[in-house]
């Protein structure tokens, strides 16, 4: 099969990763006139023990209306159980945590790293997405999206402009995406840096709920490079404002003996600037397909980070296909990343989130996909995830990830 054939395909997974960086779904979509394109997944996603465990059901409903105008609804629902770092270090004496409702307590074994076994939670988020043709060569993705969990709420709207040029073998994008969230913290939002009482004692928290806002801004360019080769880049710059800390992060602080003397909630900056630049090339061989990204990123914490992405679709014949995956991640720790706090020596900003934290993330699976014919494909996946601080702070995290997919028209 040529690749040519493909195009319309190839080119809806390039807008996906164009969109994805606004958090919008592609237009364009392949199904038949007056049907449905049924895209459904279950997502099990699971850190072993009694640590963060994720299901995660994904309905995606695509429907062509003619002339290059298309309508994409999407429905998620996750729910999170087990056990989250609660930022403290391990230590060598049992520790006594409140938990963030400051209606009970939770105990940690000498040696074991701090686990809140408070997290749980369950989110429902839904988005809508709109292709227009709005001249010859010129196209518009109009979207929203809402999103609520028990602690937060986000209600967000996006666009995309994409104009083809030199014979539509080049696209260029421009896109925005504007959010509005609200955090109402379990027991409230400690003010940042204060201690942490003793249980019964209750924590000192800020009134009301907390806002926060998220703009990105997107440049792009999808380039034909021959019959073969598709080519994007991606420029993508971010501000986030407000209140950018986790309510149930803590530090530990110790004293010149290097024990634990009690522990301080986490405090971020209220202002976060992002910088990312995407590269991805899509290669169709006689039969097969190779898909590899690159991804830089960079933002005023400090952090610094790389991700090279590379999937090859190895065709089996019959419908059949294998997928093999790997990524590698790594990035470096914000300014404000901290272990432990020392007792004298409290900075202006701090967190030990191990997730702003020098690590590296390498994940390594496989897919099988089945279609049965042009309107029905099952896929299976599987990974495995290992994430490592590279300090040798905080102990290595495994993953399991499961997906099943099932795709149909109606």
């Amino acid at each position: 099969m040529q690749l040519k054939k493909e195009q319309k395909s190839v080119r809806s997974a390039l807008a996906l990763a164009t969109c994805s960086l606004l958090g919008a779904a592609p237009g364009g979509a392949s199904a038949a006139d007056n049907q449905w394109e049924v895209d459904t997944a279950l997502l099990l996603y699971s850190e072993g023990g009694e640590r963060l465990n994720i299901i995660e059901p994904v309905v995606n409903l695509s429907k062509s209306l003619g002339d290059d105008e298309s309508i994409d609804l999407r429905l998620v629902l996750d729910t999170l159980t087990g056990s989250s770092p609660n930022g403290a270090i391990a230590t060598d004496q049992v520790q006594t945590f409140t938990n963030p409702s400051g209606n009970g307590s939770y105990t940690v074994d000498p040696g074991e790293t701090p686990l809140d076994p408070t997290f749980k939670d369950t989110r429902v988020a839904l988005s809508a997405n709109w292709t227009k043709p709005l001249g010859e060569r010129l196209s518009g993705i109009f979207g929203a999206n809402f999103s609520t969990e028990y602690d937060y709420q986000s209600i967000g709207a996006s666009a995309t402009l994409k104009r083809d040029f030199n014979n539509r073998n080049t696209t260029v994008s421009a896109g925005l995406s504007l959010s509005q969230d609200t955090v109402d913290p379990v027991g409230g939002a400690p003010y940042g840096l204060s201690v942490v009482p003793d249980y019964p004692a209750v924590k000192e928290t800020q009134g009301g709920t907390q806002d926060k806002s998220v703009t990105d801004l997107l440049l792009g360019v999808t380039q034909v490079i021959n019959r073969s080769t598709l080519m994007q880049l991606n420029y993508t710059y971010g501000i986030d404002d407000g209140y950018l800390t986790d309510p149930y992060k803590l530090l530990s602080v110790t004293d010149a003996s290097g024990d634990v003397a009690g522990y301080r909630f986490e405090q971020r900056p209220d202002e976060r600037a992002r910088h990312a630049l995407y590269w991805r090339t899509l290669h169709h061989f006689s039969e097969d397909v190779i898909d590899f990204s690159y991804r830089y990123y960079s933002d005023d914490w400090g952090i610094r980070s790389h991700t090279v992405d590379m999937r090859y679709r190895y065709e089996l014949g019959g419908g059949h296909y294998l997928q093999p995956h790997v990524r590698w991640y790594q990035q470096s720790a914000a300014d404000f990343y901290h272990y432990n706090l020392e007792e004298g020596a409290i900075p202006e900003y701090a967190s030990a989130d191990y997730r702003l934290g020098n690590m590296t993330s390498n994940t390594l699976g496989v897919k099988y996909g089945l279609a049965f014919s042009e309107e029905k494909e099952l896929s299976v996946r599987l990974e495995f995830m290992n994430q490592s601080d590279d300090d040798g702070q905080f102990e290595d995290v495994d993953a399991i990830i499961v997906q099943g997919s099932y795709s149909f028209l109606f």
